[in-house]
């Protein structure tokens, strides 16, 4: 009889254990959504990169202070891509392999989220790239990859209708960096919309990205027989500074183009004095003198988070990322990527910190304003602000 009943009592005392240890452990339904996220924090695209990783993670600590999406909180799962395509490569495989990552954001350029795609597209989850603005990267990661930024045809054209109509530019010099998919197509793009609006390209020119010795460039510019109204220069924030200043040094001052690549401290910082009175399109004005209430917070809530304002506009599109895929989560009602994928696409309406993002119907690019900034006394100051009115086919 003893032994009956010591039998039992070890059988409860099993099945009281195990109850216990079961019930205090979170039910997998609570476990944390993760989120894949690569940027360049190192290497030549840092300057955009960083800003939009601190976006990121502003815009996750103040998701989880709310409460988190479907009952659960966000995980930011970020690798450096270090501005390098193997390392891209590997982050991305890991990502999805090893992290199991519910989707994956980042990147501010085209070649870099191509050599992301394939480890993504194999998985087959949702892909919004931040600052990414080639508009064939829909058509070329296949049902999978949003853009939360505007597409470089329509910043392309804001350029050229701003350049046209307000600086009354007629005659432009193009300079192009060869080696980026980025800086061809914005080029290809601002040619095509100044042509249209009856402008003309003086000259056509070229160069490699790290190239210091431009002499044979300005020895072509200074051979027009006319001098260009305007400068167009399509290259990456790691160029835009030391080609505006040898063009300078020159004596070419008239003022200066770029896209979303020039809105980085290192066109001022490099260019120094050579930099004023230079433009650049971008994705936003990302200070506290700005006109929009939503704005002016999040600048206050990047001071407080990181200790200095927004480095630029690629801040507000990470952050602006990051809530695009909560606003999908929720609408999803689950992390799964089917549903998910079929939220991003359904967007309407949402505003962010970088404008309204909507996705037209069968569209993964969401139709944005695009904002002009002008380097004045040093600083980037507010342009304009243009829905450009013939934008150009990708």
């Amino acid at each position: 009889m003893m032994r009956k009943t010591f039998l039992l009592l070890a059988v409860l005392l099993i099945f009281l254990t195990s109850f216990s240890c079961s019930s205090s452990a979170p039910p997998s339904s609570a476990a944390p959504i993760k989120v894949g996220a690569i940027y360049n924090l190192t290497g030549a695209q840092a300057a955009l990169d960083v800003p939009s990783a601190n976006g990121a993670q502003l815009a996750i600590k103040q998701i989880n202070a709310a409460g988190g999406v479907l009952g659960r909180t966000l995980e930011l799962v970020l690798y450096d891509g270090k501005t390098d395509a193997d390392t891209i490569r590997q982050a991305a495989a890991k990502l999805v392999e090893v992290d199991r990552v519910a989707a994956l954001i980042g990147f501010s350029d085209t070649d870099q989220v191509l050599a992301a795609a394939p480890a993504v597209l194999k998985a087959g989850i949702p892909f919004v790239t931040s600052g990414a603005s080639s508009p064939k990267l829909p058509a070329q990661v296949p049902g999978i990859l949003f853009l939360a930024c505007f597409g470089d045809n329509t910043q392309a054209a804001a350029g050229a209708e701003y350049a046209y109509n307000r600086l009354n530019a007629r005659n432009v010099y193009l300079l192009v960096d060869s080696g980026m998919e980025y800086t061809r197509l914005l080029a290809g793009y601002f040619k095509e919309s100044f042509l249209q609006l009856g402008g003309q390209i003086l000259l056509e020119d070229s160069f490699s990205s790290g190239n210091q010795d431009f002499r044979l460039q300005i020895d072509k510019l200074k051979a027009l027989t006319n001098p260009p109204d305007l400068l167009y220069i399509a290259c990456g924030p790691q160029d835009a500074g030391l080609v505006i200043d040898l063009l300078a040094q020159a004596g070419f001052n008239q003022p200066a183009m770029g896209g979303d690549s020039f809105d980085s401290t290192q066109l001022t910082a490099v260019g120094g004095a050579a930099a004023e009175d230079t433009y650049c399109t971008t994705h936003g004005y990302l200070k506290m003198g700005s006109i929009r209430e939503s704005t002016r917070t999040f600048v206050m809530d990047y001071r407080t988070m990181f200790g200095h304002d927004p480095e630029n506009a690629f801040a507000g599109l990470g952050y602006d990322t990051v809530k695009l895929l909560a606003d999908a989560l929720r609408r999803a009602g689950t992390d799964q990527a089917h549903p998910l994928l079929a939220a991003l696409a359904a967007t309407q309406g949402l505003e962010g910190v970088t404008g309204t993002i909507s996705y037209p119907s069968g569209s993964r690019i969401p139709s944005k304003s695009v904002t002009l900034l002008r380097v004045l006394a040093g600083q980037f100051t507010w342009a304009w602000e243009i829905a450009p009115n013939q934008v150009p086919v990708p």
